[in-house]
């Protein structure tokens, strides 16, 4: 017989003995939110809402953010004339030093167009790779670049006025990526159809790309020629505004995509059996990716390489299952901020693309996993 005031159950335990919600001794979910604490991780709290931060995310982004930091003043310092880094820091808080015109004027807009562009150069690798499950995969890889660079040489070669070019460019990006997610959108966008559907577009425009300039005059296909390369020599502010401005544009669907990318590495059957849209998530994910490659390229011409080096470095200095959105984004930065400093210093006062520096880190990367892949294959 039970005790006065306790009900039992059919199972014949007391009901607040097998209550879902009541705390267990070493058991990491909170009551009130149902929400699992895996190791490694803590829980934000935003209102009702609960998010899982990993700790180590959160040191790797902020050993990033300081090294950014670093990298920038140590831009702003070298070069001729050479600005000592606490002057830097006075022009760059108003102080007003004799260098506010070399440190603000000459060389910051350049800079921060670096870090803008190679963040969104992260993000869009960030996306992509997430999508095709392949860290080969890049806006340089699958074709978004080539489709910039045939408009972009159509439009400098045919004595389009400089302004246009980088809508061009823009359109032409958006064009490729159309062409790219009609052919690898068929049997819900499977990430060996897109990868390959992606390298096919990107051969065939590059063909053209060649074509064209081959055909056009030679001052004509030199300019081309410096614009597919990439370069980020007279440019500033402006591009600076197109690029952020459509990041902040995007904001809402980059944080949606933070939180999506969760599920990539799920299957289909997997996903649909927790209330997921596998497919028409993937389809958000890779258009918004390859959204920001086309405008970025648009920007400042085809840097190669960084949507393809920084998710992946970012993933291992994580040590998560998929490329971190944040981190990748900061490493982006990173990576186009020194890779313009050393175009500008290595062979002064020959200055080099930003694209020829970033093809020399991304290039032996790239072989790197090839033969990574290579060796686990055997």
């Amino acid at each position: 017989m039970s005790a006065p005031g306790r009900t039992r159950t059919a199972t014949g335990g007391p009901r607040d003995a097998i209550r879902s919600d009541a705390p267990r001794p070493g058991d990491h979910t909170g009551a009130a939110t149902g929400v699992a604490r895996l190791p490694g991780r803590s829980l934000l709290r935003v209102g009702p809402a609960s998010v899982q931060i990993r700790r180590r995310s959160v040191l790797v982004a902020t050993a990033l953010t300081v090294l950014l930091a670093v990298a920038v003043v140590l831009s702003l310092s070298l070069g001729t004339p050479y600005v000592a880094a606490p002057d830097v820091l006075r022009s760059l808080s108003g102080a007003g030093t004799p260098y506010d015109l070399v440190v603000l004027d000459l060389r910051l807009p350049r800079i921060v167009l670096a870090a803008v562009a190679g963040a969104a150069f992260g993000i869009a690798g960030t996306l992509i790779q997430s999508v095709a499950r392949n860290p080969l995969a890049s806006p340089d890889v699958i074709g978004i670049t080539q489709g910039a660079g045939l408009a972009a040489t159509i439009a400098l070669t045919s004595g389009v006025a400089a302004a246009l070019v980088g809508p061009a460019a823009l359109a032409g990006g958006l064009v490729a990526a159309a062409l790219l997610l009609a052919l690898g959108a068929r049997h819900g966008l499977a990430a060996q159809r897109f990868v390959l559907a992606g390298v096919a577009v990107a051969f065939a425009l590059r063909a053209l790309t060649e074509v064209v300039m081959l055909t056009a005059d030679p001052i004509d296909g030199l300019r081309a020629q410096i614009w597919l390369i990439g370069t980020l020599a007279g440019k500033g502010w402006t591009e600076t505004i197109w690029i952020a401005g459509t990041l902040l544009v995007l904001l809402p669907v980059l944080a949606w995509a933070g939180w999506a990318l969760n599920s990539t590495a799920l299957d289909d059957d997997t996903a649909r059996g927790i209330g997921l849209r596998p497919v028409a998530r993937r389809i958000g994910l890779a258009g918004t990716g390859v959204l920001v490659a086309a405008m970025v390229t648009a920007q400042v011409g085809a840097v190669d390489f960084v949507a393809l080096v920084a998710p992946q470095v970012a993933r291992r200095l994580v040590r998560a299952e998929r490329p971190p959105l944040l981190c990748a984004a900061l490493l982006g930065a990173l990576l186009l901020v020194l890779a313009d400093l050393a175009g500008r210093r290595l062979f002064a006062p020959t200055q080099l693309p930003a694209g020829v520096l970033t093809a020399a880190i991304g290039g032996p990367y790239l072989m790197y996993l090839l033969l990574r892949g290579r060796r686990r294959s055997s």
